[in-house]
Protein backbone atom coordinates (compact mmCIF):
# COMPACT_ATOMS: atom_id res chain seq x y z
CA UNK A 1 0.00 0.00 0.00
CA UNK A 2 1.35 3.31 -1.07
CA UNK A 3 1.89 6.20 1.65
CA UNK A 4 -0.68 8.99 -0.84
CA UNK A 5 -2.96 5.06 -0.35
CA UNK A 6 -2.69 5.64 2.94
CA UNK A 7 -2.80 9.27 3.39
CA UNK A 8 -6.19 9.65 1.74
CA UNK A 9 -7.29 6.28 3.75
CA UNK A 10 -6.33 8.44 6.90
CA UNK A 11 -8.14 11.52 5.09
CA UNK A 12 -11.49 9.18 4.46
CA UNK A 13 -11.44 7.92 8.05
CA UNK A 14 -11.34 11.26 9.86
CA UNK A 15 -14.14 12.41 7.72
CA UNK A 16 -16.10 9.63 8.30
CA UNK A 17 -15.89 10.15 12.33
CA UNK A 18 -16.34 14.30 11.88
CA UNK A 19 -19.67 13.45 10.17
CA UNK A 20 -20.49 10.81 12.30
CA UNK A 21 -20.10 12.86 15.59
CA UNK A 22 -22.38 15.82 14.25
CA UNK A 23 -24.87 13.72 13.00
CA UNK A 24 -24.82 12.06 16.67
CA UNK A 25 -25.05 16.04 18.56
CA UNK A 26 -28.19 16.56 15.91
CA UNK A 27 -30.04 13.26 16.55
CA UNK A 28 -29.30 14.37 20.24
CA UNK A 29 -30.29 17.88 20.08
CA UNK A 30 -32.16 18.60 17.23
CA UNK A 31 -31.25 22.35 17.41
CA UNK A 32 -27.97 22.11 15.93
CA UNK A 33 -29.23 20.65 12.56
CA UNK A 34 -27.39 18.08 10.65
CA UNK A 35 -24.27 19.03 8.82
CA UNK A 36 -24.56 17.21 6.11
CA UNK A 37 -28.20 17.97 5.22
CA UNK A 38 -27.15 21.34 5.51
CA UNK A 39 -24.31 21.37 2.93
CA UNK A 40 -26.52 19.56 0.03
CA UNK A 41 -29.36 22.08 0.97
CA UNK A 42 -26.37 24.88 0.47
CA UNK A 43 -25.47 23.33 -3.19
CA UNK A 44 -29.23 23.25 -4.12
CA UNK A 45 -29.71 26.78 -3.68
CA UNK A 46 -26.42 28.23 -5.40
CA UNK A 47 -26.80 25.88 -8.51
CA UNK A 48 -27.58 28.08 -11.14
CA UNK A 49 -31.42 27.88 -12.46
CA UNK A 50 -30.62 25.89 -15.81
CA UNK A 51 -28.45 22.97 -14.45
CA UNK A 52 -30.67 22.09 -11.89
CA UNK A 53 -33.84 22.36 -14.36
CA UNK A 54 -31.81 19.80 -16.72
CA UNK A 55 -31.02 17.78 -13.47
CA UNK A 56 -35.08 17.33 -12.98
CA UNK A 57 -35.65 16.66 -16.53
CA UNK A 58 -33.22 14.24 -16.49
CA UNK A 59 -33.32 12.37 -13.29
CA UNK A 60 -36.53 13.55 -12.37
CA UNK A 61 -37.41 12.58 -8.38
CA UNK A 62 -33.73 10.35 -8.20
CA UNK A 63 -32.15 14.06 -8.77
CA UNK A 64 -32.04 14.34 -4.81
CA UNK A 65 -30.28 11.09 -4.36
CA UNK A 66 -27.97 11.45 -7.24
CA UNK A 67 -27.14 14.88 -5.68
CA UNK A 68 -26.23 13.49 -2.06
CA UNK A 69 -24.62 10.70 -3.53
CA UNK A 70 -22.32 13.08 -5.60
CA UNK A 71 -21.51 15.16 -2.51
CA UNK A 72 -20.53 12.36 -0.12
CA UNK A 73 -18.16 10.99 -2.87
CA UNK A 74 -16.69 14.87 -2.96
CA UNK A 75 -16.48 15.38 0.71
CA UNK A 76 -14.40 11.77 1.35
CA UNK A 77 -12.24 12.97 -1.74
CA UNK A 78 -11.84 15.86 -0.48
CA UNK A 79 -11.00 14.41 2.80
CA UNK A 80 -8.38 12.12 1.25
CA UNK A 81 -7.01 15.20 -0.79
CA UNK A 82 -6.29 17.17 2.25
CA UNK A 83 -4.54 14.46 4.01
CA UNK A 84 -2.30 13.65 0.92
CA UNK A 85 -1.11 17.15 0.85
CA UNK A 86 -0.65 17.20 5.29
CA UNK A 87 1.90 14.76 4.79
CA UNK A 88 4.06 17.49 2.88
CA UNK A 89 2.12 20.79 3.43
CA UNK A 90 0.79 20.66 6.72
CA UNK A 91 -0.01 24.43 7.01
CA UNK A 92 -1.99 23.98 3.63
CA UNK A 93 -4.03 21.25 4.71
CA UNK A 94 -4.83 23.05 7.88
CA UNK A 95 -6.04 26.10 6.19
CA UNK A 96 -8.10 23.53 4.30
CA UNK A 97 -9.99 22.31 7.29
CA UNK A 98 -10.39 25.99 8.33
CA UNK A 99 -12.32 26.57 5.03
CA UNK A 100 -14.44 23.35 5.16
CA UNK A 101 -15.26 24.50 8.89
CA UNK A 102 -16.31 28.00 7.87
CA UNK A 103 -18.37 26.29 5.02
CA UNK A 104 -20.29 23.99 7.83
CA UNK A 105 -20.52 26.93 10.14
CA UNK A 106 -22.19 28.96 7.10
CA UNK A 107 -24.66 26.39 5.82
CA UNK A 108 -25.93 25.34 9.56
CA UNK A 109 -26.41 28.80 10.16
CA UNK A 110 -28.26 29.07 7.20
CA UNK A 111 -30.74 26.23 8.24
CA UNK A 112 -34.25 27.67 10.06
CA UNK A 113 -34.33 27.67 14.01
CA UNK A 114 -30.89 26.93 14.57
CA UNK A 115 -29.02 27.34 18.25
CA UNK A 116 -26.07 29.10 17.19
CA UNK A 117 -23.89 28.71 19.64
CA UNK A 118 -24.10 24.28 19.74
CA UNK A 119 -24.16 24.71 16.02
CA UNK A 120 -20.83 26.20 15.85
CA UNK A 121 -19.20 24.27 18.79
CA UNK A 122 -20.44 20.78 17.02
CA UNK A 123 -19.23 21.99 13.44
CA UNK A 124 -16.01 22.86 14.82
CA UNK A 125 -14.68 20.33 16.80
CA UNK A 126 -16.30 17.20 14.86
CA UNK A 127 -14.16 18.54 11.92
CA UNK A 128 -11.46 19.22 14.70
CA UNK A 129 -11.78 15.52 16.23
CA UNK A 130 -11.73 14.20 12.58
CA UNK A 131 -8.49 16.09 11.68
CA UNK A 132 -7.06 15.23 15.17
CA UNK A 133 -7.57 11.56 14.11
CA UNK A 134 -6.24 11.75 10.72
CA UNK A 135 -2.81 13.14 12.08
CA UNK A 136 -2.69 10.63 14.23
CA UNK A 137 -3.56 8.19 11.80
CA UNK A 138 -0.66 9.66 9.07
CA UNK A 139 2.10 9.43 12.45
CA UNK A 140 0.83 6.02 13.30
CA UNK A 141 1.73 5.08 9.44
CA UNK A 142 5.20 6.93 9.73
CA UNK A 143 4.01 9.05 6.82
CA UNK A 144 4.27 12.08 9.12
CA UNK A 145 7.23 11.16 11.23
CA UNK A 146 10.15 11.69 9.12
CA UNK A 147 10.85 8.18 9.03
CA UNK A 148 9.95 5.28 6.03
CA UNK A 149 6.92 3.25 6.73
CA UNK A 150 7.52 -0.46 8.04
CA UNK A 151 8.32 -2.37 4.64
CA UNK A 152 5.30 -4.29 3.04
CA UNK A 153 8.28 -7.05 2.18
CA UNK A 154 6.71 -9.82 4.61
CA UNK A 155 10.07 -10.40 7.29
CA UNK A 156 10.66 -14.05 7.92
CA UNK A 157 8.76 -15.40 10.45
CA UNK A 158 9.76 -15.70 14.07
CA UNK A 159 12.11 -12.16 13.33
CA UNK A 160 11.58 -9.18 15.06
CA UNK A 161 9.80 -7.71 11.85
CA UNK A 162 7.39 -10.40 11.90
CA UNK A 163 4.20 -8.45 11.46
CA UNK A 164 2.01 -11.37 13.07
CA UNK A 165 1.08 -8.84 15.55
CA UNK A 166 -1.18 -5.91 14.02
CA UNK A 167 1.14 -3.18 15.81
CA UNK A 168 5.31 -3.43 15.03
CA UNK A 169 7.36 -1.25 16.77
CA UNK A 170 9.76 -0.13 14.62
CA UNK A 171 13.41 0.07 15.14
CA UNK A 172 13.23 3.73 16.00
CA UNK A 173 10.38 2.98 18.82
CA UNK A 174 12.51 4.81 21.26
CA UNK A 175 13.11 7.76 18.88
CA UNK A 176 11.10 10.82 17.50
CA UNK A 177 9.72 9.10 15.25
CA UNK A 178 7.64 7.30 18.28
CA UNK A 179 5.19 4.29 17.14
CA UNK A 180 4.49 2.81 13.44
CA UNK A 181 2.57 0.04 12.08
CA UNK A 182 2.50 -2.16 9.38
CA UNK A 183 -0.55 -2.20 7.00
CA UNK A 184 -2.82 -5.02 8.88
CA UNK A 185 -1.85 -2.25 11.77
CA UNK A 186 -2.96 0.69 9.90
CA UNK A 187 -6.03 -0.87 8.75
CA UNK A 188 -7.24 -2.16 12.15
CA UNK A 189 -6.92 1.42 13.20
CA UNK A 190 -8.44 3.19 10.55
CA UNK A 191 -10.82 0.37 10.04
CA UNK A 192 -12.09 0.67 13.94
CA UNK A 193 -12.19 3.88 13.75
CA UNK A 194 -14.55 4.42 10.48
CA UNK A 195 -16.65 1.81 12.26
CA UNK A 196 -17.09 4.00 15.10
CA UNK A 197 -17.68 7.28 12.80
CA UNK A 198 -20.27 4.82 10.96
CA UNK A 199 -21.95 3.94 13.92
CA UNK A 200 -22.10 7.06 15.49
CA UNK A 201 -23.86 8.44 12.17
CA UNK A 202 -26.49 5.40 12.39
CA UNK A 203 -27.41 6.01 16.10
CA UNK A 204 -28.08 10.01 15.35
CA UNK A 205 -29.86 9.38 12.43
CA UNK A 206 -31.97 7.11 14.46
CA UNK A 207 -32.73 9.56 17.11
CA UNK A 208 -33.38 11.69 14.56
CA UNK A 209 -35.63 9.68 12.74
CA UNK A 210 -37.93 8.79 15.91
CA UNK A 211 -37.66 12.48 16.91
CA UNK A 212 -38.74 13.84 13.88
CA UNK A 213 -41.87 10.61 13.24
CA UNK A 214 -42.65 10.84 16.77
CA UNK A 215 -43.61 14.86 16.14
CA UNK A 216 -44.63 14.27 12.18
CA UNK A 217 -47.70 11.96 13.07
CA UNK A 218 -50.42 14.24 12.69
CA UNK A 219 -52.76 14.54 15.67
CA UNK A 220 -56.92 15.09 14.85
CA UNK A 221 -57.67 18.62 14.04
CA UNK A 222 -59.22 20.16 17.21
CA UNK A 223 -61.49 23.58 16.14
CA UNK A 224 -62.41 25.90 18.96
CA UNK A 225 -65.92 26.05 19.60
CA UNK A 226 -67.64 29.37 17.97
CA UNK A 227 -67.35 32.54 20.09
CA UNK A 228 -70.03 33.72 21.55
CA UNK A 229 -69.57 36.99 19.74
CA UNK A 230 -72.44 39.68 19.51
CA UNK A 231 -73.74 38.65 15.77
CA UNK A 232 -72.98 41.78 13.20
CA UNK A 233 -76.13 43.38 12.61
CA UNK A 234 -78.71 42.08 10.06
CA UNK A 235 -76.84 38.48 10.85
CA UNK A 236 -76.75 35.36 13.11
CA UNK A 237 -73.85 33.27 13.47
CA UNK A 238 -73.81 29.18 13.77
CA UNK A 239 -71.69 26.48 13.89
CA UNK A 240 -72.82 24.78 10.29
CA UNK A 241 -72.31 27.28 7.54
CA UNK A 242 -73.61 27.19 3.97
CA UNK A 243 -70.97 27.16 1.42
CA UNK A 244 -71.92 30.34 0.29
CA UNK A 245 -70.44 33.86 1.80
CA UNK A 246 -67.50 34.25 4.19
CA UNK A 247 -68.26 34.69 7.45
CA UNK A 248 -65.71 37.29 9.37
CA UNK A 249 -63.75 35.86 12.46
CA UNK A 250 -61.72 39.32 12.61
CA UNK A 251 -58.91 39.20 15.28
CA UNK A 252 -60.43 42.05 17.42
CA UNK A 253 -63.07 44.72 17.72
CA UNK A 254 -66.25 45.40 17.97
CA UNK A 255 -69.17 43.77 16.04
CA UNK A 256 -68.48 40.87 13.88
CA UNK A 257 -70.01 37.98 12.61
CA UNK A 258 -69.47 34.36 14.77
CA UNK A 259 -66.73 32.43 13.12
CA UNK A 260 -68.18 29.44 11.40
CA UNK A 261 -66.67 25.85 10.86
CA UNK A 262 -67.83 24.60 7.71
CA UNK A 263 -67.47 21.08 7.16
CA UNK A 264 -67.86 18.70 3.82
CA UNK A 265 -70.40 15.31 4.21
CA UNK A 266 -68.84 12.49 3.64
CA UNK A 267 -67.77 11.52 -0.41
CA UNK A 268 -70.99 10.12 -2.41
CA UNK A 269 -70.74 6.84 -3.45
CA UNK A 270 -71.46 7.63 -7.05
CA UNK A 271 -67.84 10.12 -6.50
CA UNK A 272 -66.02 7.12 -6.86
CA UNK A 273 -65.81 3.62 -9.48
CA UNK A 274 -65.42 0.61 -7.91
CA UNK A 275 -62.63 -0.67 -10.24
CA UNK A 276 -59.07 -2.80 -9.25
CA UNK A 277 -56.42 -0.38 -9.92
CA UNK A 278 -58.44 2.79 -9.31
CA UNK A 279 -56.45 5.19 -7.11
CA UNK A 280 -58.76 6.52 -3.70
CA UNK A 281 -60.93 9.54 -4.40
CA UNK A 282 -59.08 11.31 -1.27
CA UNK A 283 -55.48 10.54 -1.09
CA UNK A 284 -54.52 9.60 2.05
CA UNK A 285 -52.24 12.04 3.86
CA UNK A 286 -49.26 9.05 4.23
CA UNK A 287 -49.75 8.49 0.30
CA UNK A 288 -50.01 12.35 -0.71
CA UNK A 289 -46.97 13.28 -3.19
CA UNK A 290 -44.38 15.03 -2.15
CA UNK A 291 -41.50 16.90 -3.66
CA UNK A 292 -39.52 19.72 -1.74
CA UNK A 293 -36.40 21.77 -2.19
CA UNK A 294 -36.15 21.67 1.73
CA UNK A 295 -33.97 18.08 2.25
CA UNK A 296 -35.49 18.18 5.92
CA UNK A 297 -38.97 19.32 7.06
CA UNK A 298 -38.37 22.38 9.61
CA UNK A 299 -39.52 21.71 13.02
CA UNK A 300 -41.64 24.32 14.04
CA UNK A 301 -42.92 25.54 17.38
CA UNK A 302 -46.65 26.59 16.79
CA UNK A 303 -46.60 28.47 20.05
CA UNK A 304 -44.38 31.12 18.78
CA UNK A 305 -44.83 30.84 15.03
CA UNK A 306 -46.44 33.74 13.30
CA UNK A 307 -47.98 34.39 10.21
CA UNK A 308 -47.43 38.42 8.77
CA UNK A 309 -49.12 40.09 5.72
CA UNK A 310 -47.75 42.41 5.15
CA UNK A 311 -45.52 44.62 2.02
CA UNK A 312 -48.76 47.03 -0.11
CA UNK A 313 -51.31 46.51 2.24
CA UNK A 314 -53.37 48.86 4.06
CA UNK A 315 -53.29 47.11 7.48
CA UNK A 316 -49.49 45.08 8.37
CA UNK A 317 -51.03 42.30 10.45
CA UNK A 318 -49.81 38.97 11.96
CA UNK A 319 -52.15 36.10 13.15
CA UNK A 320 -51.15 33.58 15.67
CA UNK A 321 -52.24 29.72 14.94
CA UNK A 322 -54.61 30.34 17.74
CA UNK A 323 -55.69 33.10 15.64
CA UNK A 324 -56.57 31.33 12.35
CA UNK A 325 -58.30 28.51 13.84
CA UNK A 326 -60.41 31.17 15.33
CA UNK A 327 -61.58 32.52 12.25
CA UNK A 328 -64.37 31.15 9.91
CA UNK A 329 -62.89 27.66 8.54
CA UNK A 330 -64.02 25.27 5.98
CA UNK A 331 -63.31 21.79 4.39
CA UNK A 332 -62.28 21.99 0.53
CA UNK A 333 -61.47 19.09 -1.61
CA UNK A 334 -58.47 20.07 -4.18
CA UNK A 335 -56.39 18.32 -6.20
CA UNK A 336 -52.68 19.78 -6.21
CA UNK A 337 -50.22 18.15 -8.94
CA UNK A 338 -46.63 19.29 -9.57
CA UNK A 339 -45.60 20.72 -12.47
CA UNK A 340 -42.46 18.48 -13.03
CA UNK A 341 -45.26 15.19 -13.32
CA UNK A 342 -44.91 13.76 -16.72
CA UNK A 343 -47.70 12.82 -18.97
CA UNK A 344 -48.77 9.67 -16.75
CA UNK A 345 -46.41 10.01 -13.48
CA UNK A 346 -47.85 10.16 -10.06
CA UNK A 347 -46.96 13.43 -8.83
CA UNK A 348 -50.47 14.27 -8.28
CA UNK A 349 -53.01 13.85 -5.36
CA UNK A 350 -56.38 14.96 -3.97
CA UNK A 351 -57.26 15.83 -0.29
CA UNK A 352 -59.32 17.50 1.73
CA UNK A 353 -58.11 20.68 3.22
CA UNK A 354 -59.00 22.48 6.36
CA UNK A 355 -58.53 26.29 6.62
CA UNK A 356 -59.00 29.90 6.32
CA UNK A 357 -60.09 31.41 3.07
CA UNK A 358 -57.02 33.41 1.71
CA UNK A 359 -59.13 36.08 0.96
CA UNK A 360 -60.94 36.69 4.78
CA UNK A 361 -57.20 36.77 5.63
CA UNK A 362 -56.32 39.37 2.85
CA UNK A 363 -59.33 41.23 4.07
CA UNK A 364 -57.56 41.84 7.67
CA UNK A 365 -54.77 43.43 6.18
CA UNK A 366 -57.70 45.58 3.99
CA UNK A 367 -56.98 43.82 0.93
CA UNK A 368 -60.01 43.79 -1.77
CA UNK A 369 -59.65 43.32 -5.62
CA UNK A 370 -61.27 47.12 -6.34
CA UNK A 371 -56.97 47.97 -4.41
CA UNK A 372 -54.97 46.03 -6.43
CA UNK A 373 -52.33 48.34 -7.62
CA UNK A 374 -49.07 47.84 -9.74
CA UNK A 375 -47.49 47.77 -5.83
CA UNK A 376 -49.57 44.98 -4.81
CA UNK A 377 -50.06 42.66 -8.44
CA UNK A 378 -48.32 39.71 -6.69
CA UNK A 379 -49.11 38.10 -3.74
CA UNK A 380 -45.76 36.04 -2.33
CA UNK A 381 -45.73 33.47 -0.03
CA UNK A 382 -42.56 32.98 2.02
CA UNK A 383 -41.68 29.83 4.67
CA UNK A 384 -39.65 30.14 7.37
CA UNK A 385 -36.57 28.44 5.52
CA UNK A 386 -36.90 31.25 2.54
CA UNK A 387 -38.25 29.80 -0.04
CA UNK A 388 -40.51 32.04 -1.89
CA UNK A 389 -43.65 31.47 -4.70
CA UNK A 390 -45.64 33.71 -6.08
CA UNK A 391 -48.90 34.56 -7.99
CA UNK A 392 -51.31 37.31 -9.19
CA UNK A 393 -53.18 38.71 -6.19
CA UNK A 394 -56.05 38.45 -8.18
CA UNK A 395 -56.86 34.85 -8.33
CA UNK A 396 -56.84 34.86 -4.87
CA UNK A 397 -60.31 37.19 -4.96
CA UNK A 398 -61.77 35.93 -7.70
CA UNK A 399 -63.65 33.41 -5.51
CA UNK A 400 -61.83 30.28 -5.75
CA UNK A 401 -61.83 28.75 -2.42
CA UNK A 402 -57.74 29.61 -1.78
CA UNK A 403 -57.34 28.28 1.64
CA UNK A 404 -54.73 29.33 4.42
CA UNK A 405 -54.70 25.44 5.16
CA UNK A 406 -53.71 23.86 8.53
CA UNK A 407 -55.88 20.45 7.89
CA UNK A 408 -55.68 17.85 6.05
CA UNK A 409 -58.24 14.73 5.48
CA UNK A 410 -59.23 15.90 9.29
CA UNK A 411 -56.13 15.93 11.21
CA UNK A 412 -53.38 18.70 11.37
CA UNK A 413 -51.24 19.18 8.70
CA UNK A 414 -48.18 16.91 8.81
CA UNK A 415 -45.35 18.37 9.01
CA UNK A 416 -43.62 17.00 5.53
CA UNK A 417 -46.74 18.67 3.87
CA UNK A 418 -46.02 22.05 5.65
CA UNK A 419 -47.08 21.89 9.65
CA UNK A 420 -48.16 24.42 11.12
CA UNK A 421 -49.81 26.39 7.84
CA UNK A 422 -49.63 26.40 4.10
CA UNK A 423 -51.30 27.79 1.21
CA UNK A 424 -53.38 25.76 -0.86
CA UNK A 425 -54.24 27.45 -4.47
CA UNK A 426 -56.79 25.38 -7.10
CA UNK A 427 -55.97 25.56 -10.24
CA UNK A 428 -51.92 26.48 -10.10
CA UNK A 429 -48.76 24.51 -9.57
CA UNK A 430 -47.15 24.42 -6.76
CA UNK A 431 -43.99 25.67 -7.52
CA UNK A 432 -45.88 29.16 -7.90
CA UNK A 433 -48.68 28.48 -5.35
CA UNK A 434 -48.19 26.05 -2.88
CA UNK A 435 -45.75 27.26 0.40
CA UNK A 436 -45.23 24.87 2.84
CA UNK A 437 -44.43 26.18 6.90
CA UNK A 438 -45.83 29.35 6.06
CA UNK A 439 -43.89 32.60 7.84
CA UNK A 440 -45.36 35.74 5.33
CA UNK A 441 -47.51 36.76 2.90
CA UNK A 442 -46.20 39.72 1.22
CA UNK A 443 -48.10 42.14 -1.49
CA UNK A 444 -45.69 43.13 -4.26
CA UNK A 445 -44.87 43.98 -8.18
CA UNK A 446 -44.97 41.47 -10.68
CA UNK A 447 -41.23 42.61 -10.71
CA UNK A 448 -40.15 40.21 -7.90
CA UNK A 449 -39.05 36.81 -8.81
CA UNK A 450 -39.53 33.77 -6.56
CA UNK A 451 -37.77 30.95 -6.32
CA UNK A 452 -38.38 28.78 -9.04
CA UNK A 453 -39.03 31.95 -11.30
CA UNK A 454 -34.85 32.92 -10.41
CA UNK A 455 -34.23 29.45 -11.65
CA UNK A 456 -35.64 30.10 -15.56
CA UNK A 457 -39.01 28.59 -14.94
CA UNK A 458 -42.24 30.57 -15.71
CA UNK A 459 -43.92 33.00 -13.95
CA UNK A 460 -47.30 31.92 -14.66
CA UNK A 461 -48.32 28.28 -13.90
CA UNK A 462 -52.06 27.12 -14.07
CA UNK A 463 -52.43 23.55 -14.48
CA UNK A 464 -52.90 21.83 -17.67
CA UNK A 465 -56.04 19.25 -18.16
CA UNK A 466 -54.51 15.96 -17.97
CA UNK A 467 -55.91 12.47 -18.00
CA UNK A 468 -54.43 9.21 -16.50
CA UNK A 469 -54.70 5.22 -17.20
CA UNK A 470 -54.59 3.75 -14.12
CA UNK A 471 -56.06 0.03 -13.94
CA UNK A 472 -53.79 -1.13 -16.69
CA UNK A 473 -50.14 -0.61 -16.77
CA UNK A 474 -47.72 -0.34 -19.87
CA UNK A 475 -46.67 -3.59 -21.19
CA UNK A 476 -49.38 -5.40 -19.26
CA UNK A 477 -51.17 -9.28 -20.72
CA UNK A 478 -54.70 -9.31 -20.15
CA UNK A 479 -57.37 -11.39 -20.31
CA UNK A 480 -59.68 -10.93 -23.54
CA UNK A 481 -63.17 -10.57 -22.70
CA UNK A 482 -64.66 -7.09 -20.58
CA UNK A 483 -61.93 -4.86 -19.16
CA UNK A 484 -62.31 -1.69 -17.71
CA UNK A 485 -60.31 0.80 -18.90
CA UNK A 486 -60.08 3.61 -15.98
CA UNK A 487 -58.49 6.40 -14.20
CA UNK A 488 -58.77 9.80 -13.04
CA UNK A 489 -58.63 13.31 -14.59
CA UNK A 490 -58.30 16.84 -13.73
CA UNK A 491 -58.51 20.10 -14.14
CA UNK A 492 -58.56 22.43 -11.34
CA UNK A 493 -60.93 25.33 -11.44
CA UNK A 494 -62.61 24.29 -14.35
CA UNK A 495 -63.68 20.25 -14.18
CA UNK A 496 -64.11 17.40 -16.36
CA UNK A 497 -66.70 17.26 -18.26
CA UNK A 498 -65.60 14.60 -20.91
CA UNK A 499 -62.94 11.59 -20.72
CA UNK A 500 -62.30 9.93 -23.87
CA UNK A 501 -60.06 6.19 -24.60
CA UNK A 502 -58.66 4.85 -27.74
CA UNK A 503 -57.41 1.41 -28.40
CA UNK A 504 -56.03 1.88 -31.23
CA UNK A 505 -53.46 4.45 -30.66
CA UNK A 506 -56.03 8.13 -31.45
CA UNK A 507 -57.53 7.06 -34.84
CA UNK A 508 -60.59 6.36 -33.13
CA UNK A 509 -62.29 7.66 -29.80
CA UNK A 510 -64.85 6.06 -27.25
CA UNK A 511 -66.50 7.88 -24.67
CA UNK A 512 -66.10 6.73 -20.64
CA UNK A 513 -68.34 6.28 -18.25
CA UNK A 514 -67.63 9.25 -15.51
CA UNK A 515 -67.72 9.47 -11.77
CA UNK A 516 -69.77 12.63 -10.25
CA UNK A 517 -67.73 15.25 -9.71
CA UNK A 518 -66.90 15.69 -6.06
CA UNK A 519 -65.95 19.17 -6.77
CA UNK A 520 -64.54 21.58 -9.77
CA UNK A 521 -61.27 21.75 -7.54
CA UNK A 522 -60.48 17.69 -7.66
CA UNK A 523 -60.02 14.73 -10.33
CA UNK A 524 -62.24 13.09 -11.28
CA UNK A 525 -62.60 9.44 -11.85
CA UNK A 526 -63.54 7.80 -14.83
CA UNK A 527 -63.75 3.80 -16.94
CA UNK A 528 -64.53 2.45 -20.15
CA UNK A 529 -65.33 -1.38 -20.43
CA UNK A 530 -63.36 -2.56 -23.05
CA UNK A 531 -64.62 -5.65 -25.21
CA UNK A 532 -60.91 -6.73 -25.88
CA UNK A 533 -60.12 -9.11 -29.21
CA UNK A 534 -56.74 -11.05 -29.03
CA UNK A 535 -53.92 -8.92 -30.57
CA UNK A 536 -51.50 -6.09 -29.56
CA UNK A 537 -53.30 -2.71 -28.55
CA UNK A 538 -52.13 1.01 -27.78
CA UNK A 539 -54.39 2.46 -25.41
CA UNK A 540 -54.60 6.43 -24.87
CA UNK A 541 -56.76 8.43 -22.57
CA UNK A 542 -57.75 12.57 -23.62
CA UNK A 543 -60.01 14.71 -21.25
CA UNK A 544 -62.14 17.76 -21.65
CA UNK A 545 -62.64 20.26 -19.33
CA UNK A 546 -65.50 22.23 -18.22
CA UNK A 547 -65.09 25.09 -19.90
CA UNK A 548 -64.94 22.32 -23.39
CA UNK A 549 -61.20 22.86 -23.79
CA UNK A 550 -59.68 19.25 -24.92
CA UNK A 551 -56.05 18.73 -24.06
CA UNK A 552 -53.69 18.60 -26.80
CA UNK A 553 -51.81 15.22 -28.24
CA UNK A 554 -48.82 17.46 -28.85
CA UNK A 555 -45.55 15.80 -26.34
CA UNK A 556 -43.69 18.26 -24.45
CA UNK A 557 -41.78 16.96 -21.23
CA UNK A 558 -42.80 19.16 -18.05
CA UNK A 559 -39.91 21.83 -18.74
CA UNK A 560 -40.27 22.57 -22.17
CA UNK A 561 -38.65 20.21 -25.28
CA UNK A 562 -35.18 18.71 -25.32
CA UNK A 563 -32.88 21.71 -27.00
CA UNK A 564 -34.45 23.80 -23.79
CA UNK A 565 -37.35 25.74 -25.45
CA UNK A 566 -40.79 26.23 -23.87
CA UNK A 567 -39.47 27.38 -20.32
CA UNK A 568 -41.28 25.17 -17.18
CA UNK A 569 -44.90 24.99 -17.42
CA UNK A 570 -46.05 21.43 -17.10
CA UNK A 571 -46.13 18.31 -19.53
CA UNK A 572 -48.43 17.81 -22.31
CA UNK A 573 -49.33 14.85 -24.49
CA UNK A 574 -51.84 12.16 -23.77
CA UNK A 575 -51.55 9.04 -21.43
CA UNK A 576 -50.28 5.97 -23.71
CA UNK A 577 -49.91 2.34 -22.69
CA UNK A 578 -49.48 -0.64 -24.62
CA UNK A 579 -50.58 -4.05 -23.98
CA UNK A 580 -51.05 -7.42 -25.08
CA UNK A 581 -54.74 -9.31 -25.49
CA UNK A 582 -54.85 -13.27 -25.13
Amino acid sequence: MSGKTRAGIAGIVGAVVAFGVAELVHGIYSSVPSVFVALVQGIIEFTPGELVTRGIEILGQADIPVLITCTVIGALAFSAALAILAVRRPVLALIGVGVLAAIGVAASLAQPFVAPVPTIVTVVGALALGAILTETLLRVSGLRSGKPAVSETAPPAGSPDDPSSPVVRSREAYSSGGTAVGRGGFLLLGGGAAVAGLAALGVGRVLAGRGAQASSDPKPLNLPESPAAKPAQGGGGSNEGSSEGNSEGGKEGGAQKAAKHETLPPPPEDASIDVPGMPDLITPASSFYLIDTALQSPRIDVSTWKLSVKGAVDNPVEFSYKDLLGMSTRESDITLSCVSNPVGGGLVSNGRWTGVLLSDVLAEAGVSRDKITRASQQLVGRSVDGFTAGFRTNIALDGREALVAFGLNGSELPIKHGYPVRLVIPGLYGYISATKWLSEIELTNWDFNAYWIQRTWTKEGPVKTQSRIDTVKDGAQISAGKTPIGGIAWAPHRGIERVEVSTDGGATWNETRLAKQLALDTWRQWVYEWDAKPGQYTLQVRATDGEGETQTAKERPPHGAPSGAGGTDGATGYHTVGVTVA
